[in-house]
């Protein structure tokens, strides 16, 4: 944390008290010496966790806010303004709206309708309402390494839900897909640029193409991969799926990822304006302070934090999303970190690698043992004495189809679902790169001492 954050952020605290001067005092409670005693028993408690900020921590998609988000977070929590109408927050609403249009200027959206939501599975269940609008009683298709979200979304609304197999680098299988859309069934596919496992990349580009033979909305969700968009560093068919973005009916990211936004802070953008009549509704004591559009009218959520807006606004000011800025190049370092992980990875005898090399930030791997069962618990092991000498990875249960034929002896090509344990690293901090050779030399630290317990390897079980 920069020594003079709380500077900053009391200076701008009395630029926003002098804003409000002119009203009579009001004095807040005052805080004793019993909400001192309070506020070190939450620190002592909130020790009871991983630390997500450090780049030690590479295991689930956790990435610390930047410094001017939580300043300007806090700043806007003076007058905790809801976004769901101009009443409750017209400056914060004005600021999600440039904050959102930022975001779609990204993806070269001039014209769009979105807003800003509490994370992205509400974000997709939006997108997906509006399909459901557009193309009444049609099923939902997405790839058996989307989010599980969407089956449940589906579920919410009342949608069929099919799941369309992946490939063995886990993308979409597009001839798995051709045959679902020859029945006609299928109203919307969703996209996933970033899976949560894997951070493998549908073939959007090639989706594309598909939807010129049949009749089907596209949904991207890249919660997780859109600001990639802006990665300069991405292989050729990762960067075609990202460049068609633009050609996309709607799109979900979460700036609370990628975007250095604290929880929650996702948003949803659709390139048509007009599907904002399926929100239209009647408030008859809500909207009265201005003619103006107010954001609850175009979003399903009704109370949302204006403090994510200003927060996220700040950051895009200090951070543009411009391709080879600072912002970008923080996405960049995470990707080449990936890669220089699985490069060592593969050129070590302790590990195995899957087909492909990484399409985003994640890598997995697999424990080097005879069987998938015998590497699983080494996984396992593996993951347990790295988190003793401070290196936090993560696990995952995935198809050994992810892995080369002749991985492991006893999987059969017509046993595609057999799994593995793998052990999983998100490299989304731009940290990481500088601090790959710390976590490579625990992580051998930590597979040496779980092999040295195990010298006959083929008794892992």
């Amino acid at each position: 944390m920069p020594d003079n954050l709380f500077q900053l952020l009391n200076e701008a605290q009395r630029h926003l008290d002098a804003g409000f001067a002119n009203l009579p005092p009001n004095p807040t409670p005052p805080l004793d010496e019993s909400a001192s005693a309070i506020l070190h028993q939450v620190a002592e408690r909130l020790h009871d966790n991983y630390p997500y900020a450090h780049p030690l921590y590479a295991g689930q998609m956790l990435k610390p806010p930047h410094p001017i988000a939580r300043a300007a977070y806090a700043l806007a929590m003076s007058v905790n303004p809801n976004n769901h109408a101009l009443d409750g927050g017209r400056a914060s609403s004005a600021m999600e709206i440039e904050a959102v249009a930022a975001i779609a200027k990204m993806f070269h959206w001039p014209q769009h309708l979105g807003h800003l939501t509490s994370g992205g599975t509400f974000a997709n269940l939006e997108a997906l309402w509006v399909s459901g609008q557009l193309m009444p009683g049609k099923a939902i298709a997405a790839s058996d390494q989307a989010h599980y979200t969407h089956s449940r979304i589906s579920s919410v609304l009342g949608l069929p839900f099919v799941t369309v197999p992946s490939d063995a680098r886990g993308r979409m299988d597009l001839a798995a897909l051709e045959q679902l859309l020859a029945t006609k069934d299928i109203g919307t596919v969703v996209v996933t640029l970033g899976a949560t496992a894997i951070g493998s990349v549908d073939p959007l580009d090639q989706i594309l193409t598909l939807q010129k033979k049949y009749e089907f909305r596209i949904h991207v969700d890249a919660a997780y991969g859109g600001y990639f968009t802006l990665a300069s560093n991405l292989s050729s068919e990762t960067r075609a799926a990202f460049d068609a973005i633009p050609h996309a009916d709607s799109i979900v990211i979460d700036p609370h990822k990628h975007g250095l936004q604290p929880y929650g802070c996702g948003s949803i953008l659709f390139r048509d304006p007009t599907v904002g009549r399926f929100y239209k509704h009647d408030s008859p004591y809500t909207y009265f302070s201005s003619k103006d559009l107010h954001l609850g009218e175009i979003s399903l959520e009704c109370s949302r934090a204006g403090a994510s807006a200003v927060a996220l606004w700040a950051t895009q000011q200090l951070l543009p999303y411009t391709p080879g800025g600072i912002f970008a190049q923080g996405l960049e370092d995470g990707h080449a970190a990936a890669h220089e992980l699985h490069r060592r990875l593969t050129q070590s005898t302790q590990f195995l690698t899957p087909s492909g090399s990484p399409q985003l930030d994640i890598v997995f791997w697999a424990a080097n043992a005879p069987t998938p069962e015998a590497s699983s618990a080494l996984a396992q092991s593996i993951f347990d004495e790295a988190a003793k000498i401070d290196l936090h990875i993560a696990l995952a249960k995935l198809p050994v189809r992810f892995f080369p034929q002749d991985t492991w002896k006893d999987t059969s090509s017509k046993n595609t679902e057999k799994t593995v344990t793998c052990l999983r690293s998100v490299l989304m901090k731009p940290e990481h790169l500088l601090w790959l050779d710390h976590l490579w030399q625990r992580l051998q630290a930590a597979a040496n001492t779980v092999t040295g317990q195990y010298p006959n390897r083929t008794n892992v079980t």
